[in-house]
């Protein structure tokens, strides 16, 4: 769930529902925090780098945001870092498909491993991992993981989602039953690959099908490799 302060699209916020505790660490995994408390995922993508959703962070300022850094705990471990600056993607509006992306800047190198965003997502079937400590039942407000979940998922051919900007954003579904991401996830890593090998290709936005529970089926993440110039754009500036 967003906090006062931070400004969300519409829709739910996801989270990850029948995914489990994760099974390795994750250097890149971050938390955008608020009061210390836990709002949306992100991940590190450079010393002082972190992709997230844009509806995450859309109005905060830089001080009212904090970070934890590549830890399993949302409240411990990793490193903990302020931000100093918010780039969100001129294209993104609200309750409008696509462009749902952001930078937050880092108020200090940290030495965590960053992940490397993929040259592609992928075809649908291709394997993926969604990870976050949003709430992990179908039903808002029923308490967050203090663990980091994992879900295996994959994409799906873009037309089994709704209200989505092909090209831009991956159609995700999962093998398992009633899995899915939904509040507290977004701005949180999709990755593919496999231990060692991680690279980020989405940033979780919303649900993806006409029935409003998260784990009712499809979720829709912002395609992170269409904006790899933009990001480089914003890290050379």
């Amino acid at each position: 769930m967003l906090v006062p302060g931070v400004a969300a699209a519409g829709g739910p916020t996801p989270f990850i529902i029948g995914g489990h505790d994760a099974t390795e660490d994750y250097s890149f995994m971050v938390s955008l925090q608020q009061g210390g408390k836990h709002f949306c995922g992100g991940s590190l993508i450079g010393e002082e780098w972190v992709v997230t959703a844009a509806h995450c962070v859309q109005g905060a300022k830089p001080e009212e945001v904090t970070t934890r850094i590549g830890a399993r705990e949302h409240a411990s471990g990793g490193t903990e870092a302020g931000v100093s600056r918010i780039v969100v993607h001129p294209d993104y509006a609200a309750q409008q498909p696509g462009a749902d992306i952001a930078l937050v800047r880092l108020d200090k190198k940290v030495t965590e491993q960053p992940i490397k965003i993929a040259e592609a997502t992928g075809e649908a079937g291709t394997a993926t991992r969604i990870l976050g400590w949003g709430e992990h039942c179908a039903e808002e407000n029923c308490g967050a993981p203090d663990i980091l979940q994992e879900l295996d998922t994959k994409v799906m051919p873009a037309q089994d989602c709704r209200d989505f900007a092909a090209g831009k954003e991956i159609c995700t579904g999962s093998d398992t039953p009633d899995a899915m991401g939904c509040y507290g996830d977004s701005g949180g890593p999709q990755i593919k690959g496999r231990t060692g090998e991680w690279e980020l290709v989405g940033a979780t936005s919303r649900d993806g099908d006409e029935d409003p529970k998260c784990a009712s089926g499809l979720g829709v993440w912002t395609d992170v490799t269409v904006y790899r110039d933009w990001i480089a754009e914003q890290q050379a500036s």
